[in-house]
């Protein structure tokens, strides 16, 4: 069940491999299955539900964990609030809307909701 805060999703990069050579891993390894998205992203329901985002514009460094919130705007303010830096403010993507913020580590962490 989707909560506010919970970590919902795993985006992670499909780095200098193609997105193609990285599914036929997890697929070989794992038996893995996938859901393309345009020719850039490809998502996987796995235990957790994630995505390979392949390099361009979209493409992080690092893996990206995405949190739910049912009050996107009320989350955007508590992270702040918090001392959070917000990265990007919210924008729409297939799916929903999100923004992405630094915690004080650095870590880079994403919050989508509808």
């Amino acid at each position: 069940m989707k909560s506010t805060g919970k970590l919902d999703y795993l985006e992670m990069p499909a780095g200098r491999g193609t997105l193609d050579s990285v599914k036929a891993f997890y697929s070989a390894a794992f038996s893995w299955s996938f859901t393309d998205y345009g020719p850039t992203y490809s998502s996987f329901d796995e235990g957790l539900e994630g995505g390979f985002q392949a390099e361009g514009a979209e493409a992080g460094a690092a893996p990206l964990p995405v949190l739910y919130s049912e009050d996107l705007e009320a989350t955007l303010k508590a992270v702040e609030d918090a001392g959070g830096t917000i990265v990007r403010p919210i924008f729409a993507f297939p799916g929903g809307r999100r923004f992405h913020f630094t915690d004080p580590a650095g870590n880079e962490l994403a919050v989508w909701g509808q």
